[in-house]
């Protein structure tokens, strides 16, 4: 056996088995249609083709076992990401549950504070009326004769209502209670708008008698009482009483 065909033989068993059988089917034909006319120069050609397969196939070997690496990598990286969304959906899920949570408790808190707003605001009204009479008696010269009640005309709820007397003449007194009255206009513009609606209410009810306007409250500011004096409004604050 010469040399070249050894190391034909050498070259073809580098390969894989498949590709080592098509070789040799080719070389068998070849051996079959040349016989002994096969040169050296052919030998050596078809061993640089062998040798170059050889080293194809390795290469792609390499590739397909970095293509390998990076496909479990990347799957690693997913299942990482597929982790993080799990938390970050259950830490979601936390958060829509605790502002839920807070939802109600700031619902519950708003109505214990308009409960205990409410409270304080009756128990003022109560206060007001024991003392009303005598400070519109000795400031504004009026003469409570019916006791001041809590009522509803034509749909609106009346803080103070009550009859009275001012030189001789019958008059309807009609308050609406403030804990505190600014001199914001905002907060006076409401509370002349307030007022103005109670005024017209016991008008159609008491038509042939003079309206006398009140605001009752805890403490006004200076210009938010000239406000009201310019608009024929009384205001009594609870330290005249």
């Amino acid at each position: 056996m010469s040399l070249l065909a050894v190391d034909l033989i050498k070259a073809l068993e580098e390969l894989e088995p498949p590709v080592r059988k098509i070789f040799i089917k080719i070389l068998e034909k070849l051996e079959k249609s040349i016989g002994d006319t096969v040169k050296r120069e052919d030998f050596l050609e078809l061993k640089n083709i062998v040798s170059d397969l050889t080293k194809a196939q390795k290469e792609t070997q390499e590739e397909i076992k970095k293509l390998a690496e990076a496909q479990k990598k990347t799957e690693e990286e997913l299942k990482k990401l597929a982790e993080e969304h799990k938390k970050t959906e259950e830490e979601l899920r936390k958060l829509v549950e605790e502002h839920r949570k807070t939802r109600e408790d700031l619902h519950q808190l708003r109505k214990d504070f308009g409960g205990f707003t409410r409270s304080l605001s009756y128990a003022f009204e109560n206060e007001a009326y024991r003392n009303l009479p005598k400070v519109l008696k000795e400031k504004y010269g009026i003469e409570v004769t019916e006791r001041f009640i809590r009522t509803e005309i034509e749909g609106e709820e009346i803080n103070f209502l009550a009859k009275g007397r001012v030189n001789g003449k019958e008059v309807v007194l009609v308050g609406e209670a403030k804990l505190r009255f600014d001199e914001g206009k905002r907060d006076f513009d409401r509370a002349l708008k307030e007022i103005e609606k109670k005024e017209i209410a016991v008008r159609k009810v008491y038509r042939d008698k003079e309206v006398v306007k009140l605001i009752v409250t805890h403490y006004a500011k200076p210009r938010a009482l000239k406000m009201a004096e310019e608009k024929g409004i009384i205001v009594v604050q609870s330290f005249e009483w």
